[in-house]
């Protein structure tokens, strides 16, 4: 596409001002300065661009160049050439200083529009408007993925941009909007389209060193967006309280814990009758509580469960007995196991025994 013809006002008073130096020597005045600064923003702001401005003023400088008249001084060449770079460099000047501008206020709006589509913000119709600008359609569902680092993160540290140009680099084609929010590392992308956010769980993992991604359902409309982000944010703070060390977490195989924690009342009843005898235990409830999550975890295979606690099988029995006799309930016996199990879960749900309940 051929470029916008750039109006001849953007050279104003420049032959000029060549002449008057070719016959004085002088260099640009303040005012002649700051006129070139002002040029120089105004053809910004018109949208031109500086490679085909500073070729202008080339062409006018040949085109303009003084010649010496019969019998007159030569032309101060030495002197032409410092006027005219001293008139181009001062409208770049002004050419990059409303870049800047126009880029601080690009960056402001986009983080405006962050926190609005996160935090569930503004009226939805004009969310959506907004969203178009940055590459959105919130009439379709999204999907929002959390990666959250050893440190806290900005747009402008390193490791969010690696990662970013990593998922524009493979999916430059793509609806994506990858963005930090409160320190963590955030990616936005159509729920039509997982292979994105599995691609960015992977890039943010490894490039924070080992860093936890969860990844909220697909919504519909701007509020899907919300609520999507929501939901990674639960499991990453779930991940935290369970102890879940996967490297990627998706909120899909994390609805049993909402749901057994619905009911909070109900839950902190059961651990309280179901475990809390183990606080008479020497030591307090933490060891056997600690020995009761393993057990589960490891599919209630005792040498498993002994190898992972760096017991022998012997005193792992001896523990599961003491549990026995304290809550009676037999963690060998399915019967119970579900009962006690649930109440575990319970339990690191709702920091037990660190917190009464």
């Amino acid at each position: 596409m051929a470029e916008p013809e750039i109006p001849g006002e953007f050279l104003e008073d420049y032959t000029r001002i060549l002449s008057e130096v070719a016959q004085t020597g002088r260099r640009l005045t303040r005012d002649e300065l700051e006129g070139r600064r002002t040029l120089g923003r105004e053809a910004a702001e018109a949208g031109h661009q500086l490679r085909a401005l500073v070729r202008l003023h080339l062409a006018g400088t040949r085109a303009a160049w003084p010649q010496a008249g019969p019998g007159a001084a030569p032309v101060a060449a030495d002197a032409v050439l410092c006027a005219v770079e001293q008139a181009v460099d001062a409208f770049a000047e002004g050419f990059e200083r409303a870049q800047r501008l126009t880029v601080r206020r690009e960056e402001a709006a986009r983080r405006e529009f962050i926190d609005d589509l996160l935090y569930g913000r503004s009226d939805l119709g004009r969310l959506a408007e907004r969203a178009t600008r940055f590459g959105l359609r919130l009439s379709r569902a999204h999907a929002v993925a959390v990666a959250a680092g050893p440190e806290a993160y900005t747009e402008s540290d390193a490791v969010p941009r690696r990662v970013e140009a990593a998922l524009l680099g493979r999916f430059s084609g793509r609806k994506i909007l990858a963005t930090t929010k409160d320190g963590r590392m955030v990616c936005i992308a159509p729920g039509s389209q997982p292979d994105v956010l599995r691609y960015f769980a992977k890039q943010a993992h490894a490039a924070t060193e080992g860093g936890q991604v969860a990844v909220g359902r697909p919504h519909r409309g701007p509020g899907g967006v919300v609520h999507s982000y929501d939901e990674a944010l639960d499991a990453l703070d779930l991940a935290k309280r369970m102890a879940l060390d996967d490297p990627v977490l998706y909120a899909s195989d994390l609805l049993v814990y909402p749901v057994l924690t619905r009911d909070r009342q109900a839950m902190a009843d059961l651990v309280r009758s179901e475990l809390g005898p183990l606080r008479e235990a020497r030591g307090g409830a933490e060891p056997l509580l600690r020995t009761l999550s393993v057990y589960f975890e490891a599919g209630c295979v005792a040498a498993e469960t002994a190898r992972r606690l760096s017991l022998s099988v012997r005193a792992l029995t001896y523990r599961l007995e003491r549990i026995h006799q304290l809550t009676g309930s037999d963690p060998a016996d399915p019967t119970h196991r579900y009962k006690l199990q649930t109440a575990v879960i319970g339990a690191r749900l709702l920091d037990w025994p660190a917190k009464e309940l």
